[in-house]
Formats: C-alpha cells, sequence, structure tokens
C-alpha cells in the first residue's frame, strides 16, 4: 500500500454502511468452486484498475465465474472497509494494506488463510508476517513494497563519487559531495514533518536496530538504537543537506530530473515514473540498497487478499487469490503493475532475474522488516511523526523527543 490508513469512528462507519450493502457478500453456505456463480472484488487505487483486466481473463478460462472488482481510492478505503465490515457486507475478496489486518482480524471479519493450500515458504518473510495475527495468517501476500535509494549517478561522477553509499557514514559524505562538488541545493530529500514521516524514518531506525514496537508488544521507540537513528536523521537537516519545510503533495521527481535533489528513498513504482516522465535522465541515475548501520534494513510494505469471513464463495475465492498469486500470475501482475511479487519463485524467470535494478529490491526484500501488528498502529506512528519532526525543525533533541513520544505509545500497545 502506497498510503498509510487512517482511522475512523465506528459511528462513522455505521452511518455510511447503508451506502455498501449491495457490494459484499452475501452470507451463509458455501457453494462450490465450479458453480455458477459471481465473485465481489475490492481493490484499491491502480491495482484496482488493472485488476478489472486480469478479471476478464480469468473469466475466460473459468467460464462459471463473473468478477465484479470495484476499484476503491486508498484515501476512503479505511472507511469504506469498516463500513461493510460493520455491516457484514464486506467483498468476498478484498486487498487489505499491512497496516489494516490487525483491526480487520480482530473484528474477526476475515477468513483465516488454508495454509496447506498457501505455503508460508513461498512468500517474503515480511509479507507472510504481516498477514499473520496472534499465529493465524488472514490474507495471501499479493505484492510487495520496500524503499531503497534512488540517486544520481552523473552528479555522483561530477562529485568524485564512482559508486553508491555502503555505510550510513557514505551517504551522509555523498550528501555534503554533491553540494560541494556537483553543486546540488541538496544533498539528500528526507522528509521533515507531518503525516507519515515515519516511512522516511524507517530505514535510518531499522538499519540502526531500532523498532517503535517490540516484537512482543513493549514500546521501544527511545531506545539507544532508536535515539542513534533519529539523531543520524536530524542532522541533515541541522547541516543545510536536507530541506526542513517540503510542501504538501511535493513531487520529488522533478527535483530529482532538475539536480537539486540527488538522492531520495523511495518505492518501486517511482522507477517506472522516471523512465516515462524524464526519458532523458535514463543511464544518470540508479538504485542501491539502505546504506548499512548495523544492517541494511528497509521497511516492508504492500498488500495481501483476503477473504471475507461471511462471504459463500469461499472455495471460488481461494481458487481465484491461487492464480493470482501463483508464481505465473505474480509474474503475469508485474508486467502489467510493476507491482514487485510477493511469491519468490516469480523472481527466478524474465526480467525479474535478469534486470540489475530488480536484483536490488530482491536483496532489500530479504531484509526488509514489517510493522508489528498493532490495533492503533496509525495513532502509534503519529507520535512518531510528532518527534521527528521536533527533531528537525530544531525544537528537541532526538532523546527528548522520543522520551516524550515513549511515554505516549506506552498506553497504545496492545
Amino acid at each position: 500500500m502506497h498510503h498509510a490508513a487512517r482511522t475512523i469512528s465506528l459511528a462513522l462507519a455505521l452511518a455510511s454502511a447503508l451506502t455498501l450493502t449491495a457490494c459484499g457478500g452475501s452470507g451463509g453456505g458455501d457453494v462450490a468452486a465450479d458453480e455458477k456463480q459471481t465473485l465481489t472484488v475490492w481493490a484499491m487505487g491502480t491495482e484496482g484498475e488493472k485488476l478489472a483486466d486480469v478479471a476478464k481473463a480469468y473469466e475466460k478460462a473459468n467460464t462459471n465465474i463473473t468478477l465484479k472488482v470495484t476499484p476503491v481510492g486508498w484515501d476512503v478505503a479505511h472507511q469504506k472497509l469498516v463500513a461493510a465490515a460493520a455491516a457484514g457486507k464486506l467483498p468476498d475478496i478484498v486487498q487489505m494494506g499491512g497496516s489494516y489486518m490487525g483491526e480487520f482480524a480482530d473484528m474477526g471479519v476475515l477468513e483465516p488463510v488454508d495454509t496447506k493450500v498457501f505455503k508460508e515458504g513461498d512468500f517474503f518473510p515480511a509479507a507472510w508476517k504481516q498477514s499473520t495475527v496472534d499465529g493465524k495468517t488472514y490474507g495471501v501476500p499479493w505484492y510487495v513494497d520496500t524503499r531503497v535509494l534512488y540517486y544520481r549517478t552523473d552528479l555522483a561522477e561530477k562529485a568524485g563519487i564512482d559508486k553508491p553509499p555502503a555505510t550510513m557514514t557514505d551517504l551522509r559524505a555523498m550528501a555534503e559531495a554533491y553540494q560541494s562538488k556537483a553543486g546540488t541545493k541538496w544533498g539528500l530529500s528526507i522528509q521533515p514533518g507531518g503525516l507519515d514521516t515515519v516511512q522516511s524514518f524507517y530505514p535510518f531506525l531499522y538499519s540502526a536496530g531500532g523498532e517503535i514496537v517490540s516484537e512482543d508488544g513493549k514500546a521501544v521507540v527511545n531506545s539507544p538504537a532508536a535515539v542513534k537513528a533519529l539523531e543520524n536523521y536530524g542532522s541533515y537537516f541541522e547541516k543545510g543537506l536536507s530541506e526542513k519545510s517540503v510542501r504538501p503533495g511535493y513531487d520529488v521527481t522533478k527535483d530529482f530530473n532538475k539536480g537539486s535533489v540527488p538522492m531520495f528513498f523511495s518505492g518501486p513504482w517511482i522507477m517506472g515514473l522516471l523512465n516515462d516522465n524524464y526519458p532523458d535522465l535514463k543511464g544518470k541515475w540508479a538504485v542501491a540498497n539502505v546504506p548499512v548501520d548495523k544492517a541494511s534494513v528497509s521497511m516492508a510494505g504492500g498488500s495481501s487478499l483476503a477473504v471475507s469471513a461471511d462471504s459463500s464463495h469461499k472455495a471460488a475465492a481461494q481458487k481465484f487469490i491461487q492464480y493470482l498469486t501463483d508464481p505465473k500470475g505474480q509474474a503475469d501482475w508485474y508486467d502489467r503493475t510493476r507491482d514487485l511479487p510477493a511469491n519468490t519463485e516469480a523472481w527466478k524467470s524474465g526480467k525479474l532475474a535478469t534486470d540489475p535494478g530488480l536484483a536490488v529490491w530482491r536483496k532489500q526484500l530479504e531484509t526488509a522488516k514489517a510493522s508489528p501488528v498493532q490495533l492503533k498502529w496509525t495513532e502509534i506512528t503519529s507520535k512518531v511523526d510528532t518527534a521527528i519532526e521536533s527533531v528537525t525543525q530544531g525544537k528537541s533533541s532526538a532523546k527528548e523527543a522520543l522520551d516524550k513520544a515513549q511515554s505516549e505509545i506506552q498506553g497504545l500497545v496492545k
């Protein structure tokens, strides 16, 4: 998922549920997979639009199935899902962002995955983990997302650098060299504050060995490793290497093209944007793994496909999800969308196996870290957003900011 979920009240969800009752599964006994039936599917953003094409191909090969795919914008997805869940009207199959899973599994509205059909070992560890709640898996990984470093190779050469930064120390030195030797306005674009700043901070935090909430459910955001990471992050703003104020909707690719921003962290969809929008940049940029602190670790994102617990088409739903998540279906989905496959077998053939740029993503996904499953995760991360901004704006030290966040988060963890 490219945008974090926003929490709404259950009262609002119930109020809007009435508008969705015609879209969900019908409940009752399960219909056999080979019987004539209609499957309802909700998918978000670009995926929702592209899935309709896949659905047509599937219907041709499975003439008993009609697929009704409804694209849902990420900006309203959480509200619609909660409303439909409250009304018992979720669709048969629903795309679930990683940050949604704990909440909807806790509601009891998702069917546990049949782990005899879908094998944990077929998928990237972080992708499987973000769909697992209290030992049960509720979604099959569909595509994965992580963050790596984009950098201008031509400007690096001008700065006297012929390889990507291997360590966090190298990253800082490279940012300085871009400014002092290549004449760039900034050294590295990272988010200074506002909603979801934490996503920009994750590569620093995780690579330093820090976490927000530990695997055993304890708030640890003010650990020495986390403090060190935020000190490092804040130093880019203190030294004028990163911009302290970024307007809403800022498109870093424009400044990357102009050369005022020579480095930034982002996801795989940016590769397509650069190739499509700035063809003259071809050969002048590359991607690299997150520089090592204690390790090279980035965030894990992406989406899973889940079946409604109330669906009366579970067998057919499972069969369609198998089609979308087996190696062949995953490779086809990559060709259509450039979403990175969650099934590791899909990476063993075609461009996914031979493209050196994609090899960077493949390597990063092996160590990518999924956010812990917490019912109040968006509220928890908002506290970290505030802490980061107080440091980037010079209002407090990293230790002070994270101590404050720690005290606020302790009461939110389950």
